[in-house]
């Protein structure tokens, strides 16, 4: 799906990129189409490799391009050209930051203005709407007072959205309710820390929310860096339910109150999470999981598990300690 919310730079060489790493410049000048992660990059893109729990991801990407480490330097095809740094996201940041300028940004719409309702017949808005250039809604929707919508934002039909909600940089399906207070498509809190200054990681993706899937109060939903955060078909989100970029949580889960999903976490479909519960990034939870309420997941839980506690195991193991602590 192309990306409707950054624009890109064309005509990136590969000599710009080692340029801005510091490198030196290489004889054969490709040009550059994308950054983009090891799944979904093609011949002429570029892409990184920096943790070996992505290795089947690499031994199948079409990229000829590839920014990593020296100590992976036994594992990378040698089909590929490579290209070694000391810091690979840090690098992966310039990069992106080359090919999409203004994605480090996330300043407010300044061309957002009342509807104009001959534009959205059918329509119901609420007082102090605002809207962004090219918003497509879709018929039978509800747009609650306060509310910004920004440019580009789609969101389909029978949709009912909340009061005071910001939408931005995000994809929305039908028959999905959106409740008051609700923020998403704001950048992520990825960043570097150095000594002297924090980096920003430019983040280019989207929110992508599915169809029959309902946003509680004062969730923030953050979009993707390279990829996109996706909220599946039918999912419930209770209130104050935090979700960090790259998320990817599958159809019908439930998810309540005050949980907070970590970068890059994957869930699967119909898993229920109790409140207050935490999902760290990178990890793997699998289809008809259910974790307790107040729960740290810290590592892949198998499909058809049922887990709790700190660090989230086993029920059954949970409730043994728990009673033999008694």
């Amino acid at each position: 799906m192309q990306n409707p919310f950054f624009n890109k730079k064309n005509n990136i060489k590969i000599n710009d990129i080692l340029a801005i790493l510091n490198l030196s410049k290489q004889k054969n000048n490709y040009v550059i189409n994308d950054i983009k992660n090891l799944d979904s990059a093609n011949i002429n893109d570029i892409t990184f490799f920096h943790s070996i729990k992505y290795l089947d991801s690499l031994k199948k990407t079409k990229c000829k391009f590839l920014i990593t480490n020296k100590k992976f330097v036994l594992v990378v095809p040698k089909k590929i050209n490579v290209i070694y740094v000391q810091n690979v996201l840090l690098s992966v940041s310039k990069i992106t930051a080359l090919f999409y300028p203004e994605a480090l940004n996330d300043n407010f719409d300044s061309d957002v203005q009342d509807p104009n309702k001959k534009k959205y017949p059918g329509i119901k808005f609420g007082k102090n709407v605002l809207l962004g250039k090219n918003v497509r809604i879709g018929k039978k929707c509800s747009i609650g007072h306060n509310t910004i919508i920004e440019k580009n934002v789609k969101i389909g039909k029978n949709c009912n959205i909340g009061s005071n909600v910001i939408i931005k940089n995000t994809i929305i399906g039908n028959n999905t309710n959106i409740l008051d207070g609700a923020i998403l498509g704001k950048k992520g809190f990825g960043f570097f820390p150095e000594k002297s200054i924090n980096t920003r990681y430019p983040h280019i993706g989207m929110v992508i929310v599915g169809n029959n899937v309902e946003i509680g109060c004062n969730n923030t939903i953050d979009r993707g860096s390279l990829t996109n955060t996706i909220i599946g078909d039918g999912t419930f989100l209770d209130n104050q339910v935090h979700i960090a970029h790259n998320v990817k949580i599958g159809k019908n889960c439930i998810i309540t109150g005050q949980v907070g999903f970590a970068g890059s976490s994957s869930i699967g479909d119909r898993v229920m999470i109790g409140g207050q519960s935490g999902i760290s990034g990178h990890i793997t939870v699998g289809d008809n999981v259910q974790i307790g309420g107040g729960s740290g997941v810290i590592k892949n839980i198998s499909s058809n598990s049922k887990v709790m506690g700190y660090p989230a195991r086993n029920i059954r193991n949970f409730l043994k300690e728990y009673k033999s602590n008694d």
